[in-house]
């Protein structure tokens, strides 16, 4: 099932505090970049579709990223006592991301994201401005039509 749903309001990411896998603080109204869009994908070591959907954006990622300038941010909201399997699958992945461990669902529920793969893109100012769950094989060039779009805005 893939759903796409624009966002009519600019709405912001809120302010939260994450760990990266490296064990740093980064907080979440932070990841914008200026001047390029943001990929940020809910994922967990346990969602197959999840892992195909990150496994198959790292593919054309390099490409993604000369054409557009995009980030992608990976988070993770397995719990606690799960999210020592992040790395292991970060790394048996090669996947070049910056990812994120969410491991008490503060961000996933400030966002109200009910089911993963979740992806929001986020405008060089922040602003949510495209979400998606869901993924199947190919939905990914939805995600780089609408990187398409914002580099022409």
């Amino acid at each position: 099932m893939f759903t796409i749903c624009a966002i009519s309001a600019w709405a912001q990411m809120p302010a939260i505090k994450l760990t990266d896998i490296e064990g740093n603080q980064v907080s979440t109204d932070t990841l914008a970049a200026p001047g390029r869009p943001v990929i940020v994908s809910f994922f967990a070591t346990w969602c197959k579709p999840c892992q195909r959907e990150l496994s198959a954006i790292a593919e054309v990622y390099d490409e993604w990223q000369e054409e557009t300038g995009v980030e992608l941010i990976a988070i993770s909201i397995d719990e606690a006592q799960s999210v020592n399997r992040v790395k292991p699958l970060v790394d048996a992945n090669s996947w070049p991301y910056r990812v994120l461990l969410d491991p008490n669902g503060e961000l996933k529920r400030a966002l109200g994201v009910q089911l993963i793969p979740y992806v929001l893109i986020l405008d060089e100012s922040g602003n949510i401005v495209y979400k998606h769950n869901g993924y199947t094989d190919g939905a990914e060039n939805e995600l780089l039509t609408k990187l398409q779009e914002l580099k022409h805005e």
